[in-house]
Parts: C-alpha cells; sequence; structure tokens
C-alpha cells in the first residue's frame, strides 16, 4: 500500500547544519519504496524550550511511502542515528532531528508515535515552510488548512529565509540522489 501526503520537518543546529539537511533529504530518498515529491525553502529559526544554542535550519518535505507509520518512524530514527544524533536533553542541540508532522488525514496516538505531531499546529517555523509546499492541506484532527493555521499561529519565534526552495532543488540537483526527480514546488 502506497501512503500519500505525508509530511516531514527536518532540522539542524549542530555542525555543518546545511550538510546534515541534504544528507537527510539523501538517506530518505535512498529508502525503497520512497519518493519525495516537494521540499521547502530552508528557514532559519530560533530554538524552543532550552534556548542557550545555536539557531536551527529547518525544512518540511512531502513525501510517498509503502511503509506504513511505525516501520516509517524506526527507519527515520535510524537515519538520525546514523547521522550523529543524540537524544540526551529535551530540545537540546541536534545533529539532526526527523519529525512526521502529518500522515495524511491519520490520527495516530501510541506510546510510540503521535501522528499529527503534537506541537506542529502550534509552531511558526513548521508552518512557515508547510505552507510553501501545501497551503490548502487540510491538517487533522481540526481540518483546518494550513494557510489558516499560519495566520492564526500564536508563536512569535524568529523565522528567517535562509535558502530558497529554488536553490534547495539545486542543491539537489548537484548531489544527484539517484531517486525520482524531487520537486521543489
Amino acid at each position: 500500500m502506497t501512503y500519500d501526503h505525508i509530511f516531514v520537518g527536518l532540522g539542524s543546529n549542530l555542525g555543518d547544519r546545511l550538510n546534515f539537511l541534504t544528507k537527510t533529504l539523501q538517506k530518505i530518498a535512498d529508502l525503497p519504496d520512497t519518493r519525495l515529491l516537494a521540499c521547502s525553502s530552508i528557514y532559519q529559526t530560533e530554538p524552543i524550550g532550552f534556548r542557550e544554542q545555536d539557531s536551527f535550519l529547518n525544512l518540511v518535505i512531502e513525501l510517498s511511502t509503502n511503509f506504513d507509520p511505525v516501520d516509517f518512524l524506526h527507519q527515520i530514527q535510524k537515519i538520525e542515528g546514523e547521522l550523529g544524533r543524540l537524544r540526551e536533553m529535551r530540545w537540546g542541540p541536534r545533529t539532526i532531528d526527523i519529525d512526521i508532522l502529518y500522515w495524511g488525514e491519520a490520527q495516530i496516538s501510541t506510546t510510540q508515535l503521535r501522528i499529527p505531531h503534537p506541537e506542529a499546529a502550534n509552531r511558526k517555523f513548521v508552518l512557515a515552510p508547510l505552507h510553501e509546499i501545501a497551503p490548502d492541506f487540510k491538517a487533522p484532527p481540526g481540518f483546518q488548512t494550513i494557510s489558516k493555521m499560519l495566520a492564526n499561529v500564536a508563536d512569535t519565534g524568529r523565522v528567517e529565509m535562509y535558502l530558497p526552495k529554488e536553490k534547495v532543488a539545486a542543491l539537489i540537483e548537484k548531489e544527484d540522489f539517484g531517486a525520482p526527480a524531487i520537486h521543489c514546488n
């Protein structure tokens, strides 16, 4: 079974942040029966929670996959581990953070996985890049559009353009992922 309208957030604030994002995109594109469909611009954002750390680079991608949500979670956790992610502190610095934001209209709540991501609708650094690639997506549980959610978000954190999606697309092409074309629309 192929699952569509899967939105995933990526963030990095340690080391070569752009390189970690690029490597993560490649590793996700290399997953079997997984196809990257769209990617947002990259934004520089201030940290949430623990504020005494460097700014993050964040982007959102859309993909389709044959993995079910739990198996996909295991795959992205493996990628985080391969790229040096350590879980030492909640909201602490990290080489890479990969979050499943939305899985189509699915609503999943287990000890292992919560979809939609519990904080996605409250975070400007998620909604701004998501708005670029899916402004009309109606997000569960309230099924409001991303446009409406972004317009009403209370988060006032700094979210600044770092690399426009056209340059992200050029960076992806330069890396030659060997995957089907990734459209940054």
